[in-house]
């Protein structure tokens, strides 16, 4: 059976990130994608202009629909704006106890902008972090979840990681903003670390990697046997598309990667047929 996946997100009128990357990423790997909107945004490769959040009682009414008819398998979380819609998202997983439930804590854009006021993280922490089933931090997320200092290496990561699951059953701490020819990220599950290391990818087009990579665990998790397997597939799937991120000219700012790597060109067969040519006319 095609496992049926919800993003709760905000919409990135780019595509490269948010529900559009989201959905993108379900289909990518074999879930059928359903989406609630949590904020619309002003948004470019360049950065975020305006953000606009619907009334919480709007999204409880997306929620309300969808899950009163649709099975819903396994669900991404991830822009969530304000500690009010961390509350109607909280208060319908309770609700309706998604199988799977893997939470990406966006807080800040690739472009520095804030998505997530600073009054909300507690919301987060207290209301949301304990219902969900994986969380997905980068190091600074993980220092605003517990209100410390970024990890500077892999000694303080793990110590984070360790105070991390004490908020939620299983993270996924992210190491991309460490220094290395390596990236190195924790996956800690029932006390037990994994260090899961791979090469980095030399690409400027990395808008939107961590609504992928939340995105690709929630997909295949329903599709692997156990949490490991599904978030070690999911970083195998999203170094293939940085590696062919090159290959699409989105913007003028930070592209996304190339979702449909599988099927779209590769580099070099995308140079020969470029019906554009090279030219970027910047705005």
């Amino acid at each position: 059976m095609i496992p049926i996946a919800l993003t709760i997100a905000g919409s990135d009128p780019s595509g490269g990130a948010g529900l559009q990357a989201d959905l993108k990423v379900f289909s990518a790997l074999g879930a059928y994608g359903t989406s609630v909107v949590t904020a619309l945004t002003a948004q470019s490769t360049r950065g975020v202009s305006a953000v606009h959040c619907p009334p919480p009682e709007f999204l409880e009414s997306q929620l309300d629909e969808l899950l009163a008819d649709v099975r819903i398998d396994t669900v991404k979380i991830g822009m969530l704006g304000d500690a009010r819609l961390v509350e109607a998202v909280a208060d319908r997983l309770t609700r309706h106890r998604p199988r799977y439930v893997v939470l990406d804590p966006v807080m800040v854009a690739k472009s520095g902008d804030r998505l997530l006021a600073a009054d909300s993280v507690a919301a987060l922490r207290t209301r949301l972090l304990p219902l969900v089933d994986l969380v997905t931090p980068n190091l600074p997320e993980a220092a605003e979840l517990l209100g410390e200092e970024e990890a500077g290496d892999e000694a303080a990561m793990h110590e984070q990681v360790r105070r991390l699951a004490e908020l939620c059953p299983r993270v996924l701490l992210k190491g991309g903003h460490l220094a290395g020819a390596d990236s190195v990220d924790l996956f800690l599950e029932e006390g037990s670390i994994s260090r899961l290391s791979a090469p980095r990818v030399r690409t400027e087009n990395t808008h939107g990697t961590g609504c992928a990579l939340s995105s690709a665990i929630a997909a295949l998790r329903p599709q692997r046997p156990e949490w490991h397997s599904a978030i070690a597939d999911a970083k195998g799937y999203l170094a293939e598309a940085l590696r062919h991120a090159d290959t699409l000219r989105v913007g003028t700012g930070h592209g996304p990667p190339s979702h449909f790597h599988a099927w779209w060109p590769s580099r070099a067969e995308a140079d020969r047929t470029d019906p554009v040519g090279s030219d970027v006319i910047p705005s």
